[in-house]
């Protein structure tokens, strides 16, 4: 129906925004500034939300949410807080054992193995190791993955899969993981884990400034602190902040703020929105710079990967791979 006499829609109608008239029940809901038409769904999290009557009509199925380590020291908490570790040991990166009881009580534990991975003193996670009860399952940066400890006589609390270019490990107590078989580990946990784990994960209670809890329970403000704090052996030197990696190279900034670049241009744009690029840009550049010994491109496909996957876990899907770019042989991972 188009509006009449100076746009002044009838009654119980009103303006559409484009010169014409609608009934308010026809009206738009909005989402992250785009406009959909009722009846229209999105995802938000885990939940399907449908527009009616104006308003969004959400599903209420409790999510898991994701702590994720990539390249040189990237961690993401569940609560997600950001922030860059770089320290030569192995770490707790998620447990159920916290606190004086939860050392007896504890279900699973995620451990990471950080290596030099350049000459900057840059460090990026080269194995994982996995405790469920008596079980260990392990993987190595070389892509091998063993079972070395099972749960005698009874089933084991995992199954491991493949999809696209990850390892999956899906436990039987709320944890999944996913392993590039290279430096990124995405670990998801179920939301009755939520304020019961501790590591550099944090601890899920949804409040990401009190994080930085160290091993004895204590909530600190100094980065390091509460990193070392996680280290798995004692006989590990603690770790110290590293040089800037792209102040080390200088002859490789300019290449990897161009290579990286692919993070903040329209290639992603439908994400900018939902997820923030410039930390991931950052964090791109750091690393393309660190990574002098070998595994250039490797350094730099895995940190826009990151940012895809931070995307992908929106329902936000971008086909940023080329024959020139990162390529995958799709046909053989599919």
């Amino acid at each position: 129906t188009h509006c009449v006499s100076g746009c002044v829609c009838p009654h119980n109608q009103v303006l559409d925004g484009k010169g014409g008239c609608i009934a308010p029940e026809d009206c738009p809901c909005v989402h992250n500034g785009n406009s959909y038409s009722p009846g229209e769904s999105i995802r938000v999290g885990c939940n399907n939300c449908t527009c009616r009557n104006r308003k969004w009509h959400c599903s209420e199925e409790p999510c898991l949410e994701t702590c994720s380590v990539y390249g040189d020291g990237h961690y993401t908490t569940f609560d997600g807080k950001r922030f860059d570790f770089e320290g030569d040991c192995e770490y707790v990166l998620v447990q159920n054992y916290c606190g004086q009881q939860g050392m007896n009580q504890g279900t699973f534990r995620v451990i990471t193995e950080n290596i030099p991975c350049g000459t900057t003193g840059t460090t990026c996670s080269k194995s994982i190791k996995v405790f469920l009860g008596v079980s260990i399952f392990f993987n190595k940066f070389d892509g091998h993955s063993d079972v070395i400890q099972r749960t005698p006589g009874g089933k084991m609390p995992f199954q491991i899969r493949s999809m696209g270019i990850y390892l999956v490990v899906d436990t039987t107590v709320g944890l999944i993981l996913m392993w590039d078989k290279k430096t990124s580990i995405f670990i998801k946990l179920s939301p009755s884990f939520q304020g019961h784990i501790c590591g550099l994960c944090g601890n899920y209670d949804g409040n990401g400034n009190n994080d930085f809890t160290t091993r004895s329970q204590s909530v600190v403000g100094n980065l390091l602190e509460f990193a070392n704090s996680w280290k798995v052996s004692s006989s590990c030197p603690n770790a110290n902040r590293t040089k800037d990696p792209c102040t080390a190279n200088p002859y490789r900034k300019a290449w990897a703020q161009k290579q990286c670049s692919i993070i903040t241009s329209d290639v992603f744009a439908k994400c900018h929105s939902q997820v923030e690029p410039n930390e991931y840009y950052q964090a791109c550049v750091d690393d393309a710079c660190a990574c002098d010994t070998g595994g250039d491109c490797e350094c730099f496909c895995t940190a826009v990967a990151a940012y895809a996957q931070a995307c992908n876990e929106l329902d936000i899907c971008i086909s940023w791979r080329t024959p020139s770019i990162c390529p995958l042989f799709c046909d053989y991972y599919n």
